[in-house]
């Protein structure tokens, strides 16, 4: 019998999703893969010759129209996009909830001039929307968005900046926290700020979104990203075709929507971009120590501060207690872990400095609005808009 379901999409998108679609083979899901990049006509000969019995596509526009318009009748699940298509399964990050770990983020380091790099696709829109709704009144914000991608890989990286967007840089008040949509985008906009002899992250710093290693690890400062939890959407994509195949009728009315996994610091911005060296010294000591059962008091006695000292300075940089940072890396950490593992929560409390898990519940609700519980649900299944 045949068990074959295509998988339509980029090579990219395909070692995003691999680790958590190899599980299924073993149900005999058996799974061939097709270059999106293919014209329509190539892929419509190969799809008839290969008779599948469902679709794994990637999105992309004109494309994914193109290939639902073949008509072909088998269980189909897009990855990575909102829109609903009659029959469909569609899944996705909560591009939302991207845009705002990334405000959150630059918040929570103390900055008061913020922009948006967008590249004008839907999803771009809506982690602009989601970075513009965590902030708070009056703040600086600037968008712009950059063309000229269209013709390119996702990993490759030869566009030269516009004019328009190095007058756009230069015209921000600095310091600023810039979020690109995207890695490629940061990756990009870093180099355009090397160009235009900007530091970052001391005059801009950056943060991209995808946490897409060989790009992040290929800047020039490494780049810091919003975390999506691949795994946990790969699962969701696999186990939707499992279920279809065997004839089950799924809601295909909203797209399931996944949680992303909060942001991984790198050099391109982090909480050591401050003039004050008594603040570069105590957030190296917390990122060092978040996992270790410290307190505010040891803190101040291992740096030979006042504790009112470095209070009334946390309070002047980054808008917030000492303690209230450590609860903020923790419960950062413990997102991170409850998205991209299947640790108990007692483990995870542990991992992230908190022990107990029932103080970890207290801490994550109060930060978040959610118990662990429930953002490790959502973030592994559905997310309602």
């Amino acid at each position: 019998m045949n068990h074959q379901v295509a998988i339509v999409m980029s090579e990219v998108f395909l070692r995003r999703l691999t680790p958590s679609l190899a599980p299924f083979v073993r149900r005999q899901q058996d799974y061939r893969v097709l270059s999106i990049h293919r014209s329509i006509e190539e892929l419509e000969k190969l799809l008839t010759e290969m008779q599948p019995v469902g679709l794994i596509t990637e999105w992309l526009p004109e494309t994914t129209e193109a290939l639902l318009n073949l008509g072909l009748k088998i269980p189909t699940v897009i990855v990575d996009t909102d829109f609903s298509y009659p029959g469909v399964v569609s899944v996705d990050v909560d591009d939302w909830a991207v845009g705002r770990e990334a405000a959150q983020t630059f918040l929570r380091t103390g900055y008061r001039s913020f922009a948006c790099l967008g590249n004008g696709l839907p999803y771009s829109d809506q982690r602009i929307e989601g970075f513009a709704a965590a902030l708070e009144k009056g703040m600086e914000f600037s968008i712009h968005t950059e063309t000229g991608f269209e013709d390119t890989r996702y990993s490759e990286s030869f566009v030269r900046p516009s004019g328009e967007l190095e007058r756009w840089i230069a015209s921000l008040p600095k310091p600023v926290g810039v979020f690109a949509v995207h890695d490629p985008l940061g990756r990009f906009l870093c180099g355009a700020c090397q160009q235009a002899a900007l530091k970052v992250p001391e005059e801009v710093s950056v943060i991209g979104a995808n946490n897409d290693e060989l790009v992040c690890g290929l800047t020039h400062p490494m780049l810091s990203s919003v975390a999506i939890p691949w795994g946990a959407l790969g699962e969701v994509v696999g186990e939707s075709m499992q279920r279809l195949t065997s004839g089950e009728i799924l809601n295909t009315e909203r797209a399931l929507l996944i949680a992303p996994g909060g942001v991984v610091m790198r050099h391109s911005a982090n909480h050591f971009a401050v003039d004050d060296p008594l603040l570069r010294r105590a957030m190296s000591f917390l990122s060092e120590r978040v996992q270790d059962s410290i307190s505010v008091g040891k803190m101040c006695d291992e740096l030979r501060v006042a504790r009112r000292t470095l209070e009334r300075k946390f309070n002047e940089h980054y808008r917030c207690t000492p303690w209230e940072m450590i609860c903020q890396l923790r419960v950062n950490r413990a997102k991170r872990l409850l998205a991209e593992t299947n640790h108990p929560v007692s483990l995870i409390a542990e991992l992230s400095g908190f022990n107990d898990p029932e103080r970890m519940a207290v801490v994550f609700k109060r930060i978040t609005g959610e118990s662990p519980s429930y953002y490790r649900k959502v973030s592994g299944t559905e997310r309602k808009k």
